[in-house]
């Protein structure tokens, strides 16, 4: 959804090839989708693990995988969370978590963009995520290193398969289709 993997950052050292872990604790998932055609709805999702690997010299050679456990999803409404939850769209007991593997990152100009595979809901698409925010590395009073970012996308619900919804009266429905998807990100490596 799948985070953000952003650690295709630019910074002014050259670091060749580093190994990053997303720190589950500092992370983040959103999304906002159209609710009544009238206002956005937005939730959100935690428990992001995943890995990512960044090399400023060959982007080619970088690459992330992440997940994302689908029952943390949380909209503030229990009752709405419960149906987000249940077969009419996650179906959390038969799809528990959302994937994400890289299959391309690459540069335009000043801009990141990471192609992947996104598996929701038992179906697989390709997305590209648009990443911005990108920090450089900084040491962590722990002793590691940590980059943070941003990366968003949009998707179509119903192409995977997430098609629940009702017609209102004064015409529309009561979900949208199309998701703005926000990951915000912070990833470690070890110190020397």
């Amino acid at each position: 959804m799948i985070r953000n993997l952003l650690f295709v950052f630019g910074s002014a050292l050259s670091l060749a090839a580093q190994s990053y872990q997303i720190d589950t604790a500092h992370s983040g998932a959103s999304f906002t989708v159209k609710h009544m055609m009238v206002t956005n709805v937005t939730g959100r999702f935690s428990n992001i693990k995943g890995s990512i690997v960044y090399d400023d010299k060959d982007l080619a050679k970088s690459h992330i995988e992440a997940s994302i456990d689908v029952d943390t999803v949380n909209t503030n409404q229990a009752k709405r969370d419960a149906h987000l939850k249940s077969a009419d769209f996650f179906d959390v007991a038969k799809y528990p978590t959302m994937r994400f593997q890289s299959t391309k990152v690459y540069r335009t100009g000043n801009v990141f963009f990471v192609d992947g595979d996104l598996t929701l809901h038992g179906v697989t698409k390709a997305v590209t995520l648009t990443l911005s925010e990108l920090s450089p590395e900084v040491k962590s009073p722990q002793g590691g290193f940590v980059r943070g970012g941003r990366a968003t996308t949009k998707i179509s619900r119903s192409a995977f398969g997430l098609k629940w919804n009702k017609t209102i009266d004064t015409g529309g429905v009561v979900v949208g289709d199309e998701i703005q998807v926000t990951l915000d990100i912070e990833a470690t490596r070890p110190g020397a």
